[in-house]
């Protein structure tokens, strides 16, 4: 029986050649540029089933993609299954919850949750897609406050290695519920999410930006500021490539008491030569972001790595500010102990790599992860070897491993 013959979807099957296929397979990364066996458009959650159950048959290689945003493997000779047109946002004022399709996007879901006051555990972009955002961890500008994304999802409706479909919660399967928040897409195939919405609407947030004369000075400042704000308040420091230092935040609170917390740094960082700082929707707070292409998290900013960040002319550099709800939560995801993450935009010259190795935890992020190699990185020791446990309960033969992918544990009889 050929390819054609098993996938009877409601929605398209597209082979090489067909009209859509070059469409479909492509990711938003230019550097990819993946020839499938055959794209999958999945039209509902049955059409997924059938496509979990026809790669197996014909032992192909499964991948998933909605946007396109977390694709860093080109899936050569899979079924790609595409989600894309499965993008329903129902949302429940009462409840403060909102259940969304695998292909939903954030600004769907910022726009039907506005009306009613509330706002989701978004990130900074409202074209990013919420289940492979929150699924990675999801740190976004309210998780001082809130958490990550993944820690607010309260259920998950998933197509899991066998054809099955499920639903999990904290209350049924907990393990693949755990490892499912935070553990990315190795698990199944998410074809609904229900998770957590917050009573916010107004904001005071956007970006300060100064001249980098006092910059050594700032981040030294910044070091010992950032242990005494709320967690309402949420913040970044950068160095930029045109000379400038730029500071971000969002306080989710009282804008002349987001002000007042930010005016000693904005003091110490010397004259403001533009001020984008503005009381706004939330759902209009375009804070932007930082490419990771060097990530690593510290628990410590030491004056020998401050001097290196500072010494990165051919770089702009992101110190992040995390604490607060996030660490104490308890999900799969990330490495909370740490205070302070750091990004580049390029690969880490020698003397901050250096400091780094020093300085830094060796963390990974999985929304900011681009290298599947390192998977390990993205989570503690104890959650990564926990997560390997419930693959291989799961998904012993690994048919969701492509691209980010936690593998299965090896597991010997007693």
């Amino acid at each position: 029986m050929t390819i054609q013959q098993t996938l009877r979807i409601d929605g398209r099957v597209l082979l090489p050649g067909d009209a859509g296929y070059d469409d479909h397979r492509k990711a938003l990364n230019p550097a990819l540029d993946p020839r499938p066996a055959v794209v999958v458009r999945a039209a509902g959650t049955a059409d997924v089933r059938r496509a979990v159950l026809a790669a197996r048959r014909h032992a192909l290689p499964f991948a998933v993609q909605a946007t396109g945003h977390g694709t860093h493997v080109a899936h050569d000779g899979a079924l790609l299954l595409h989600t894309g047109a499965m993008a329903a946002v129902v949302v429940d004022p009462g409840r403060r919850i909102a259940r969304v399709g695998p292909g939903a996007r954030w600004g769907d879901v910022l726009r039907a949750a506005a009306p009613f006051g509330l706002a989701p555990l978004s990130g900074s972009s409202p074209d990013v897609g919420v289940t492979g955002y929150t699924l990675g961890g999801g740190l976004g500008w309210l998780a001082r406050a809130h958490g990550l994304a993944a820690d607010s999802v309260l259920r998950a409706q998933l197509v899991t290695a066998d054809g099955t479909l499920r639903t999990v919660s904290a209350d049924h399967d907990p393990d693949l519920f755990w490892a499912l928040c935070g553990g990315g897409g190795s698990f199944g195939v998410v074809t609904a999410l229900e998770f957590r919405l917050y009573p916010v609407t107004r904001v005071y947030a956007g970006a300060l930006t100064f001249g980098r004369d006092r910059a050594a000075e700032t981040l030294g400042y910044y070091r010992r500021w950032i242990e005494r704000v709320p967690d309402a308040l949420s913040s970044a420091v950068l160095l930029t490539r045109d000379g400038s230092l730029v500071l971000k935040a969002m306080y989710a609170g009282d804008p002349d008491r987001g002000r007042a917390l930010l005016e000693p740094l904005r003091t110490v960082a010397g004259p403001v030569l533009d001020d984008g700082m503005r009381v706004v929707d939330y759902a209009h707070a375009a804070m932007g972001g930082t490419f990771a292409r060097t990530f690593d998290q510290v628990r410590t900013l030491d004056d020998d790595l401050l001097a290196a960040l500072l010494d990165e002319p051919d770089s702009t550099v992101e110190i992040r500010h995390w604490g607060g709800r996030i660490a104490r939560d308890s999900g799969a995801a990330a490495h909370r102990d740490a205070p302070l993450s750091i990004v580049l935009d390029t690969v880490a010259p020698a003397r901050t790599a250096a400091a780094l190795d020093r300085c830094g935890i060796g963390s990974g992020f999985l929304n900011f992860l681009h290298d599947p190699s390192r998977m390990s990185s993205a989570f503690t020791a104890g959650n990564w070897a926990a997560l390997r446990r419930i693959k291989a309960a799961h998904d012993p033969d690994n048919v969701f491993g492509a691209g980010l992918a936690v593998p299965p544990a090896v597991l010997t009889a007693a």
